[in-house]
Order: C-alpha cells, then sequence, then structure tokens
C-alpha cells in the first residue's frame, strides 16, 4: 500500500477545532463536513488536495478533543497519509480506527515542504521527497494495523473477518 501527492505543511498543535471546526458538527455527513475541512488554518485546503495528497505537520498534531470527525474528514478529502512529528493519543487511535494513514517522522517533517512531491510506502515506512531526493524512515505499522487501514478502517476490517 502506497500513496503520492503534493503536501500541505501545518505547523505544531494543529487542533481537532482547526481540523474540522466545531461549528459545521450540525451534521454527521462525512461529505458534507469535508467541504470545511482545514479552512480556519488553509482557505483554499478543500480547493486544492487531490486524491493521495499527504499533509506534514510538527507536534501535537490532532490535539484537542475525542471527536471522530477529524481523521475522517482529512480521509474523506482524499489525504493519503499524515505525516507528523507527533499525534495527539486520541487522534492517532481515531485515525487508524476509520483507515487513514499516519506515520511520526521528526525529520521529515522539519525537511518537507509545502508543495513538495512525496511518495509514502506504508509496508517499509520509507518516505520519498521527490522534490529534494531525500529520503527517511518512519516506523511502519505492524501488518495487523496495516490490515485495518488497508480495510479502511476498524469496523471494516472486523466484517472481513465474518
Amino acid at each position: 500500500m502506497n500513496t503520492q501527492g503534493k503536501v500541505f505543511k501545518y505547523p505544531d498543535n494543529v487542533d481537532t477545532d482547526v481540523i474540522i471546526p466545531a461549528r459545521y458538527l450540525n451534521t454527521s455527513d462525512a461529505k458534507e463536513l469535508s467541504k470545511h475541512c482545514m479552512e480556519d488554518i488553509d482557505e483554499t485546503f478543500v480547493e486544492k488536495v487531490a486524491a493521495g495528497d499527504i499533509i506534514v505537520a510538527g507536534l501535537n498534531f490532532g490535539c484537542g478533543s475525542s471527536r471522530e470527525h477529524a481523521p475522517l474528514v482529512i480521509k474523506t478529502c482524499g489525504v493519503g497519509c499524515v505525516i507528523a512529528k507527533s499525534f495527539a493519543r486520541i487522534f492517532y487511535r481515531n485515525a487508524i480506527n476509520i483507515g487513514l494513514p499516519i506515520l511520526e517522522c521528526s525529520e521529515a517533517a522539519d525537511e518537507i515542504n509545502a508543495n513538495d512531491k512525496v511518495s509514502v510506502d506504508f509496508n517499509t515506512g520509507v518516505i520519498t521527497n521527490h522534490t529534494s531526493g531525500k529520503t527517511y524512515q518512519a516506523q511502519p505499522f505492524p501488518e495487523f494495523i496495516q490490515n485495518i487501514i488497508k480495510s479502511g478502517g476498524l469496523l471494516a476490517s472486523l466484517k472481513e473477518v465474518e
């Protein structure tokens, strides 16, 4: 499983209210919610994001509330992966539960720039910046978590077992 796309870069402590502002949580429709993804930090994100694109961020990405909407709207927008120095614990868990690939890699988060072309090999954890020619090594998820993500999330993976 891999993804490749352009990078959207964000700072430390991007919280769930920035990812999906609470004022829009009067619906649970992921498609409708995704129209507002990142709008308080990047007004043009939803206009520019394409399938496979990658969010790169600093420390504590996804801090704030425990709602699953944050990783869900990122995934629904077509983002192929989020790479950060670190993730808030509940965002990390929610991302796996809904099938959003995430990787922690401080060096990549520091050195990859907005609009760089990047690919990620989820099996090996290798992140390649095609713009700079540099590669980075993140810790890949164990096979059972990769299977959850490949299935589209925890519930979908459990249905496959039945």
